[in-house]
């Protein structure tokens, strides 16, 4: 049986942030929000990840700050409970177990001990209707505590957190839904509704979209489908309500949020602007244009100083008191769908795919951050429902990440489909690529596939489309350009079939084409047709190369869901099996391949690719499968049992062919995934619960360290990591418990070397500076006394005791570095005057043991006897250093 059970899969970055309302801190320098199963932590001012609140087993719904401490947050998710958090420390305080899904959360430092939740109403399991419920929460020494004690506040309210709002300190609550406002107000107990008109005609919409209330006056602003700004007053009573109109917006409010002091509300939509609404001067209003997408959510930090938007492109925008934007947290842009697939950067070892419209965007799959933008189109995107746009199509590198090709296509209704094919220089001055040759109408039809050539000898891509035809654009050089230019090299195709997929070969020295049902190998050193191949019915999906010691096979899908693997040393096939593979994707660093599969069923039942050359397999062979037996009968399929006696594997009669082999024919129910080497029939690691929906991106990206697993159930995952992408955006990969368990414990060990932290300064000039000077000084004084910089130094524990993305700026922090290094005058004086009294007194002393005989006659001085001038102290020095000397080389020579 293949063990599998320490390799899971996990969500390893591409989370959604912009999902929920982000929350800025009190002191304004963290910004938190829900981001999948967690809850993530930035810096405000350097847009750095500092941690994560991971405790949550389902989607994280909402986070708001306690209002009785403001380091801790709650948050809350759709595995029933509520988490208190440290989120400085990233501790995990309490747990709440409600017991319902919860949509989101609200709070108010009026009502202390108490969070208001939205829940499914209880007696409505198919969670179309919702409820407000105040949520007691118990005050217990255990860390995990049931809250039971639930009151019902409104009965039909929208899960949409901006639907629900605290009003003035507390007193009321306001939530809308569609065409309905509610307010109810805590100390009547009272609710009361107010209702508009469809307003179907002409083109109006009133249904409520967000709503916000004032902190300090009774007056509540709602954000409508058509574009409106409601403000409400005088709605604690039924009839005599009244609200005034603003309107800016062509499209629907999306988020209203008032400031802290509520003399400003800001609202955002899909027009990618904040509108500063002035609140006593309704007719004056500021703007925040170009913030690059549709704002979702607006939130403002509890003094007011920071405001921070959310965009449908999974971005944060922080703004200083809207004025100008101060930092950008990016996250993985999830548009409409990926068309380019998952590629690798070879140089920045990127995750590369499609982002904003008519862009491509490269994100670091280990800092979980979009690295930058790459403008493909170079058009100004137009948001317009029903207006065809260029789109980025296909993407590929080359081997050496020297450059990139390009394919965007435009269909017009009742026009010609307008494709462009561009390539892409690197530029090592801007750390970036630069277009370097553009192509229109490279193709007729639609490309189907593109691909480098893998072989360091020539620069070569290869493109196939509908058309018919495949062709080879080769790098030329020219005295002109330090590039050179692209041009077309070969136009092939093969008796008017429609090219569907190509592959190279490891070396390059072999190019697979797929016409419909015949696979087509071609040399393109000479463009000559080598053989061609033939499988079973259906047209050629995917080809695929094998990769090192298998670099002999080529594996391709089919239409017909047919797997197929084909031995090129004797041009025969060498095993096929009947399975609905929507990717088949091959690892660049080792024999393993994935499959994909689609979920057509489930089973309970192993299955194993079986292949081999000789009919001679015995019992102990298939046992090593976990098989209890297998049964054969002459005239008779082969049927393979395991050891709950449910069918495994059925293979048909062996018959021979050209590599005198066994063709085996499988025809179970297979797992959504497996990894396997093509020469071997035994799967490294199968998976039957992958995912909902198809997998239909996928990619090995190499690992920056190799894993050192020996066990043969995880080596796949040693060189490269297998991460894919689903229908709904996840970015999901296989890991397993021990790299997980080091990752966790990595991130948590913030202190290391006798409690110096691990910054980039501390590794860049503290540790190697120290180890340098330590080196040098052994070499030049092995028996010098070594220099110890002042422990006692203010500056230098700020900068290596702080973590670096909370310390102050770095000018603020080099002034005071530099003045701590620095010796004063006054210091250097004394000590100085402290070194000649040393030395006077030494010479003293040994001037009195060297002649001891002058005794009393030592204090004789020749300027009182003769009147001679009085002498200096430092002559005095001078003259006993002299006298101290030993003369004796002097008599020797006078003497001879």
């Amino acid at each position: 049986m293949v063990e599998h059970a320490e390799i899971r899969m996990v969500r390893r970055g591409g989370s959604k942030i912009n999902f929920r309302e982000p929350v800025i801190t009190n002191d304004s320098r963290f910004l938190l929000c829900a981001a999948g199963e967690s809850v993530n932590v930035y810096s405000t001012s350097t847009e750095e990840f500092v941690h994560d609140l991971q405790g949550h087993t389902d989607l994280v719904t909402g986070v708001v700050l306690n209002p009785s401490n403001h380091l801790q947050v709650y948050s809350c998710s759709a595995d029933g409970t509520v988490r208190l958090w440290d989120f400085m420390d990233g501790i995990l305080i309490k747990t709440f177990i409600i017991g319902y899904p919860i949509y989101s959360i609200y709070v108010s430092e009026k009502h202390g001990g108490v969070v208001f939740v939205v829940v499914p109403m209880a007696n409505y399991k198919s969670s179309e209707l919702f409820q407000l419920v105040a949520v007691h929460l118990p005050r217990s020494g255990d860390q995990e505590v049931e809250a039971r004690e639930l009151s019902a506040v409104l009965c039909d309210v929208s899960p949409h957190p901006g639907a629900v709002s605290f009003g003035r300190e507390g007193e009321y609550i306001a939530a809308t839904k569609g065409l309905q406002l509610e307010v109810f107000f805590f100390k009547k107990q009272k609710s009361y509704r107010f209702s508009l008109k469809s307003g179907m005609k002409k083109g109006v919409k009133n249904a409520f979209t967000c709503v916000s209330c004032h902190p300090k006056e009774d007056c509540i602003a709602t954000g409508h489908a058509d574009g409106k700004i409601r403000l409400w007053r005088n709605f604690n009573q039924k009839k005599e309500y009244t609200y005034t109109t603003l309107h800016w917006h062509h499209g629907a409010v999306n988020t209203l949020c008032f400031t802290p002091e509520g003399t400003n509300l800001l609202s955002g939509g899909i027009e990618s602007v904040l509108v500063h609404w002035h609140y006593t001067q309704e007719n004056q209003k500021d703007f925040l244009p170009r913030l690059g997408a549709a704002i979702t959510h607006i939130a403002v930090s509890p003094d007011g100083s920071l405001f921070c938007t959310s965009h449908s492109d999974n971005k944060i925008t922080i703004i200083q008191s809207c004025v100008k934007v101060s930092a950008i947290i990016q996250g993985l842009v999830k548009g409409d769908g990926v068309w380019t697939d998952l590629i690798i950067d070879p140089r920045s070892k990127a995750l590369v795919l499609n982002g904003k419209p008519g862009h491509l965007q490269f994100y670091s799959l280990h800092r979980d951050k979009q690295l930058y933008n790459l403008d493909i189109v170079q058009q100004e995107y137009i948001n317009e429902e029903g207006l065809d746009q260029f789109e980025v199509v296909k993407a590929a590198f080359d081997a050496r990440g020297d450059w990139l090709a390009t394919v965007e296509e435009r269909r017009k209704k009742g026009a010609e489909l307008e494709i462009n094919l561009k390539l892409w220089a690197y530029d090592k001055l801007t750390q970036s690529f630069v277009l370097n040759t553009t192509v229109t109408a490279p193709h007729e039809d639609r490309i189907t596939g593109m691909f480098f050539s893998p072989s360091p000898e020539t620069t070569m891509l290869v493109t196939t489309s509908l058309d018919d035809h495949f062709k080879a654009w080769l790098l030329a050089d020219h005295s002109d350009t330090k590039e050179g230019f692209w041009s077309c090299d070969f136009v092939g195709g093969y008796h008017l079939l429609k090219p569907g997929c190509c592959s190279y070969s490891a070396d390059g020295s072999l190019l697979a084409v797929g016409f419909q049902e015949v696979v087509t190998v071609w040399s393109p050193a000479s463009w000559e047709l080598l053989t061609t191949l033939s499988q079973p019915p259906g047209a050629i999906r995917d080809l695929c190369f094998g990769r090192l010691s298998c670099s002999k096979y080529l594996l391709g899908t089919s239409t017909k869901n047919q797997l197929c693997c084909w031995n090129l040393l004797t041009c025969s096939l060498e095993w096929s099996t009947p399975m609905d593979v929507s990717l088949l994707q091959a690892d660049p660093l080792s024999e393993n391949m994935a499959a994909f599969c689609s979920q057509s069923g489930s089973s309970d039942c192993e299955c194993y690719l079986v292949s081999g050359s000789s009919y001679q397999y015995q019992h102990n062979y298939f046992a090593s499968f976990g098989l209890d037996y297998v049964l054969h009968m002459a005239g008779s399929p082969w049927v393979f049992y395991n050891m709950c006696c449910s069918l495994v594997v059925r293979l048909t009669q062996p018959s021979r062919n050209r590599s005198n082999g066994l063709h085996s024919s499988i025809c179970p129910l297979l797992p959504p995934v497996f990894v396997f080497k093509p020469s071997e029939p035994r799967p490294l690691y199968s998976q039957k619960a992958l995912c909902t929906g198809k997998v239909q991106h996928a990619v090995f990206a190499p690992r920056d360290q190799m894993l050192e697993s020996c066990e043969e159930r995880t080596q796949w995952l040693n060189r490269s990591q297998l991460y894919f992408i689903t229908q709904d955006m996840d970015l999901l990969t296989f890991s397993t418990k021990t790299e997980e368990d080091r990752l966790l414990a990595s991130s948590k060990q913030l202190m290391v070397d006798d409690s110096v932290a691990v910054t980039p300064f501390y590794l860049l000039l503290g540790k190697h500076r120290r180890q340098q000077l330590e080196k040098q000084e052994a070499l030049t004084n092995p028996m010098a006394e070594r220099t110890q910089l002042p422990q006692g130094s203010i500056a230098i524990k700020e900068l290596l005791h702080t973590p670096a993305h909370v310390l102050p700026s770095a000018s603020f922090l080099c002034a005071m570095f530099v003045r701590s290094l620095l010796v004063s005058r006054s210091s250097a004086r004394e000590e100085k005057a402290e070194e000649e009294m040393e030395s006077e007194k030494e010479e003293e002393d040994s001037e009195g043991e060297a002649d001891p005989r002058l005794g009393e006659s030592a204090a004789w001085a020749p300027s009182e006897e003769f009147g001679a001038p009085a002498l200096t102290k430092a002559q005095e020095r001078e003259l006993r250093k002299v006298k101290t000397f030993d003369h004796s080389w002097l008599s020797s020579l006078l003497d001879s």
